[in-house]
């Protein structure tokens, strides 16, 4: 098996498989009509799917441990097809939480097993630049959704915009079909039989750090802030000549975009100093500035927030990845990557209901401000591991 080659073909269709999802993101809030629901149900259609993860995340790390990786693979990425469709083809609250539940366990398979793959394939000594080369796929693949999704559906609506994100989807498991290397189907060594509640509780306490900074990130960058961002445009830059969908998109596309230079760069730098923790604690620290200032009024402070939690959001993603291949056997990687994206999607999860529940009451700047409170909690913890690795008793 070629390892260049295997990273390049999961890589795609991660990338293309994220079209109809980045989409919804971007437009739902304010198509919620078009869509045949509620404004308050939003809230619910773009948590479903993460709420199944928390259920089918860990037996996904199970069988990419065991089973025939490039089929499961394949196979998840033709699912999330099916669900873009169903979202094109229907109206209603009941058909979309059931397009979302398939893009989740779609989800399951491909992102904890593209991540399981490549952590199994990188030379140990670049774990963090070859993490950091997959998390560009996963950034670009999100930033093309967003801007392209908004684009179409200011241009020919709501529903033809998710019929053509479908089709998108479809190029890239074709891609994935034809580019994956056979040889990546064999499983590699198998995770010992053991019960996988205990294994969660036996955990150390820097694997629980790494899994809590990714829950973390995700609840406010994957949650709070794609969620709402339709609304930080209409509240505060209605007045730009663009459509709404537009701006939307274009700016959750800049925000994954600059993800994607944070991702490489924090992954490759990782390597070369040899330590994780500190440079996890700075990016931490940086996403905590950048989402207490997202809320600005002010369009230069406001891009300024941006950029800040951007960057730091594409590092820190890389950087706890990265930390589960140091903390983990080789065996374990699916099992343990299973767990951290069961707590990134709980977070992502619980994002999106928390800020729509409590938005009536609070508005969007109390939000952020609690979001970068909890970003400076996690970051002081990393920052204390940095300081036990640098002086060990």
């Amino acid at each position: 098996m070629n390892p260049l080659f295997a990273l390049w073909a999961i890589g795609l269709g991660t990338a293309l498989s994220l079209m109809g999802d980045a989409t919804l993101y971007a437009v739902l809030p304010t198509h919620s009509n078009d869509a045949g629901i509620a404004l308050a149900m939003v809230g619910v259609i773009l948590s479903a799917n993460r709420f199944i993860r928390l259920a089918t995340n860990g037996p996904a790390g199970w069988l990419y441990d065991r089973w025939d990786r490039r089929k499961i693979f394949i196979a998840s990425l033709w699912i999330g097809v099916a669900s873009t469709a169903i979202c094109a083809a229907t109206v209603g609250l009941a058909p979309l939480v059931i397009a979302r539940l398939l893009w989740g366990l779609a989800w399951s398979g491909i992102w904890v097993g593209g991540n399981a793959i490549v952590l199994q394939v990188a030379p140990e000594a670049e774990r963090g630049r070859w993490v950091g080369i997959y998390q560009v796929w996963f950034f670009g693949g999100s930033s093309l959704g967003s801007l392209v999704g908004g684009m179409l559906t200011d241009a020919v609506g709501y529903r033809d915009a998710l019929w053509i994100g479908a089709g998108i989807s479809a190029l890239g498991a074709i891609a994935a079909m034809l580019g994956m290397p056979r040889a990546q189907g064999q499983p590699g060594a198998r995770a010992p039989h053991s019960d996988s509640l205990r294994g969660i509780f036996t955990l150390s306490s820097r694997m629980w750090a790494t899994i809590i900074a990714h829950g973390i990130n995700r609840l406010v960058v994957a949650g709070v802030v794609s969620a709402t961002m339709g609304l930080v445009v209409q509240e505060n830059f209605s007045a730009l000549p663009a459509g709404i969908a537009s701006i939307t998109g274009g700016l959750l596309a800049a925000r994954t975009l600059i993800g994607l230079i944070g991702a490489p760069l924090a992954g490759a730098r990782s390597d070369r100093i040899g330590s994780r923790w500190g440079l996890l604690a700075f990016a931490l620290a940086l996403g905590a500035l950048g989402i207490g200032l997202f809320g600005a009024p002010n369009i230069a402070i406001f891009i300024g927030g941006m950029i800040a939690g951007s960057l730091a959001s594409g590092a820190i993603q890389t950087l706890v990845t990265a930390l589960v291949g140091d903390l983990s056997e080789r065996a374990q990687y699916g099992k343990n990557m299973g767990v951290l994206h069961t707590a990134g999607d709980l977070g992502s999860a619980i994002g999106p209901l928390v800020a729509y529940a409590i938005l009536p009451f609070t508005g969007l700047p109390a939000i952020f401000i609690a979001c970068a409170a909890m970003m400076l909690g996690i970051a002081l913890w990393a920052f204390v591991i940095s300081s036990e690795a640098r002086n060990p008793r």
